[in-house]
């Protein structure tokens, strides 16, 4: 089997699949920009989807869509099981979100993305049969520091003695949902600060894992999808996460056991969500957020900002493109 990482000769390192990816990312945001503030979000999704999946086939790699997005809300989708890229060069495991935020999308507002992430084949959960997943994610001081099981008051206090800063300048994102009144609660009466989330878990992950960002932690329920694309930019940070799978009712708690995932409250560290040490990360911005900047028109011209982490190298890599509008849209 070829290692994403196994051939690191002047020509053919891995940093070029991942800057190869970046051009998939980008295409599916900007054929997304048409339908941002239009309230389209199906449609927005589709464009970004049919963008993703044209560009895949252009990349050097034998991938296999372990996670796709959609299936939940019968949105269009890249499947799981589809096979990308042209067949050539290493194999791969594929996470795609080709817009994370679609009702940010479709509603003009901040932190959507489009998210690739990749790890060597074999070695990515396929978490698909259960679709949402209770997380914990912070930056490497939480590493050995803080777990999902303690309560999150415990946590907070955790983690700013690690960070050695008072319990009161913690600030943690949750996506604001009913279902998160309690733990909203919890986190205001340990004295933390919370930083509400309207949709954007893996954008909300991502900057708790940061070290310049301005939270220090992201926690409750979100996408399963979400959780393990997270988890591969995560290890190129150096972070801290750790997921649970929540079934919505019995059926779905059948169907995760009938899988093989392990239910009933199990937490999943991040190296059982992705096994291997190689992956790679990579997002475009379709609105504007505070990990990237979103698409932007001006002129005859089409601007994008993007990252890209690889965990072989452990580095955060930004890119902005200008791209012709004439090509484009």
């Amino acid at each position: 089997m070829v290692s994403l990482t196994a051939d690191m000769s002047p020509l053919h390192p891995d940093r070029n699949l991942a800057l190869e990816l970046v051009r998939a990312t980008e295409a599916a945001a900007i054929r997304a920009v048409p339908f941002i503030g239009r309230g389209a979000k199906e449609a927005a999704d589709g464009a970004a989807v049919d963008a993703m999946r044209a560009f895949f086939t252009t990349v050097n790699f034998d991938g296999t869509i372990v996670i796709g997005e959609g299936e939940k809300d019968e949105a269009p989708m890249l499947f799981n099981g589809e096979r990308v890229g042209n067949g050539r060069g290493p194999k791969a495991d594929v996470a795609v979100d080709p817009i994370d935020g679609t009702s940010l999308t479709a509603e003009g507002r901040n932190n959507a993305l489009s998210v690739i992430a990749i790890s060597d084949a074999g070695t990515m959960l396929d978490a698909s049969s259960v679709f949402y997943m209770d997380k914990l994610v912070t930056g490497p001081a939480g590493v050995g520091v803080v777990d999902i099981r303690l309560p999150i008051g415990e946590n907070i206090r955790l983690l700013a003695k690690a960070l050695g800063k008072p319990v009161d300048e913690i600030v943690v994102s949750v996506l604001n949902r009913p279902r998160h009144e309690q733990l909203i609660h919890d986190i205001r009466e340990a004295g933390a600060g919370t930083r509400l989330m309207s949709d954007g878990d893996v954008a909300g992950g991502i900057n708790a894992a940061r070290h310049n960002a301005r939270t220090d932690m992201c926690v409750g329920i979100g996408g399963s999808p979400e959780g393990i694309v997270t988890t591969c930019a995560i290890q190129a940070l150096g972070g801290h996460i750790q997921g649970r799978l929540w079934p919505r009712d019995d059926d779905e708690l059948q169907k995760g056991k009938d899988a093989g995932l392990n239910m009933d409250g199990y937490v999943y560290e991040a190296d059982e969500m992705v096994k291997s040490k190689n992956t790679i990360f990579v997002a475009t911005g379709v609105t504007n957020g505070e990990l990237v900047a979103g698409v932007r028109r001006e002129g005859g011209y089409v601007y994008t900002e993007s990252v890209v982490l690889r965990s072989a190298s452990g580095t955060l890599r930004r890119i902005t493109s200008e791209h012709l509008t004439s090509k484009w849209l």
